[in-house]
């Protein structure tokens, strides 16, 4: 199981927009065969600080949802919304063990 956290600083005046955008892919995402979760989370104190936590059964299918046509739409529709690059942070799932727990 792969975790990946991307953490998203959006322009003050864009973040309506971004998350629009935002839950559309993550509610596409969903249904791709190796997402497990694509939850999208907004900082209570700093709003414009969005984190995506995006949990795949296997980094092929990372790769895979970046060839989605979904996911070249939002990259293309938020990279003006940004105050600066995304970053992201990539983990191993230790617990729960048991992958079908990870399921929304």
């Amino acid at each position: 199981m792969l975790v990946v956290h991307v953490h998203v600083a959006v322009e003050v005046e864009q973040v309506d927009g971004f998350l629009k955008a935002t839950l559309i892919n993550a509610q596409a995402s969903v249904g791709e065969p190796g997402v497990v979760r694509f939850d999208v989370v907004q900082d209570e104190a700093d709003p414009t600080h969005i984190v995506l936590i995006e949990v795949y059964r296997d980094a092929a299918a990372a790769a895979a949802h970046k060839e989605t046509p979904h996911y070249a739409i939002w990259r293309d529709t938020v990279a003006g919304m940004m105050a600066r690059p995304r970053t992201s942070t990539t983990f191993s799932a230790l617990f729960p063990a048991d992958a079908r727990r990870w399921e929304a």
